[in-house]
């Protein structure tokens, strides 16, 4: 029962880091070793069976904002414990791949082992780099139909010539890291995409409308997001027709949430406003935004956040079948 860690995307110019954290338990995966070493075919078939066959796993996001502000470091901890957190059976021991104890300001740190070439090593490891590996990727590829003309799908965020050739003719997007050194220069430039991780802003306490308190609770409802792992892509995408709260992915599968606000808990739960009808308009939008982005080869999923009070708070989550 040994806890793995790896890490894919500390280098490339765009894109989420992101942590994989496996127990593999009593499964016997044939084949496992460092991701890089593998054919995308077989990453892809390994991938399977080691979502299907081990005992746990967990995936860790940080994206590229979260990266600018934090820095590489904080960003490689809190991804990594974003990860363990979704590790929920009992473990003997955690072998970090590396030299670097992510956990170490944790109170897992004492029990983590780091080991340099771990992914080739250690089966459990081999499997959290496998599927971090496939994530991001699958992640990038989603991009690719988002940003025509970066070709996300093929360099997956590295610094190639493509890379930088497409970002000298088209500008930065959302996705590239602007605390990395060949993309400072850019740091000036405004997207036209709003990022979605943004830290929730402290507000006064006093003269606060409604409205900004619900803004808000959108905020802290796309942390509450992140924090299980999901990598948000959209915030209020809106068309003449509908407009979802929240896009985002975790794994192979898209997420669509509406966030429901009200103020005090004794107004009502916020899922009560979620009727038939809105069901209906949430799956329409839902299938236009997959149609208008041409995302094909994904799960949908609905989801609805109950948020309340004035920090606001999560007061329930839930994924709809």
């Amino acid at each position: 029962m040994i806890l793995g860690i790896d890490e894919v995307g500390r280098g490339p110019w765009a894109g989420p880091l992101v942590i994989g954290a496996v127990v593999l338990g009593g499964a016997q995966i044939d084949g496992l070793t460092d991701s890089k070493k593998l054919s995308k075919k077989r990453r892809d078939e390994l991938d399977v069976l080691i979502r299907e066959q081990a005992a746990a796993y967990g995936l860790g996001w940080v994206s590229a904002t979260e990266i600018d502000e934090i820095g590489l470091s904080a960003a490689l901890r809190l991804a990594t414990r974003r990860a363990v957190e979704q590790v929920t059976v009992a473990y003997h021991e955690i072998i970090i791949d590396g030299t670097i104890n992510f956990l170490a300001d944790t109170n897992k740190g004492e029990y983590v082992t780091t080991m340099k070439k771990a992914d080739l090593l250690i089966p459990s490891v081999s499997a959290a780099s496998i599927i971090a590996k496939v994530a991001r990727d699958t992640y990038m590829v989603a991009q690719d139909e988002l940003y025509e003309g970066y070709k996300f799908a093929s360099h997956v965020g590295y610094g190639t010539a493509v890379h930088r050739a497409a970002i000298e003719k088209y500008g930065v997007t959302p996705l590239h890291r602007l605390s990395f050194a060949p993309l400072q220069k850019y740091k000036s430039v405004t997207s036209t995409k709003i990022d979605l991780t943004t830290t929730l802003s402290t507000a006064s306490s006093t003269g606060e409308t409604t409205k900004k308190i619900g803004d808000r609770a959108e905020d802290e409802a796309a942390n509450h997001l992140v924090r299980l792992g999901h990598e948000v892509l959209e915030r209020n995408w809106k068309t003449k027709y509908c407009e979802i709260d929240i896009v985002s992915i975790k794994g192979d599968t898209l997420y669509f949430t509406e966030v429901k606000y009200r103020k005090q808990a004794n107004q009502g739960g916020g899922l009560a406003a979620i009727t038939r009808k809105k069901l209906n308009q949430m799956n329409f939008a839902a299938k236009l935004y997959v149609q208008t982005n041409k995302i094909t080869n994904t799960n949908l999923l609905l989801a609805v956040i109950s948020m309340t009070g004035n920090s606001p708070d999560v007061e329930e989550y839930i994924e709809l079948s």
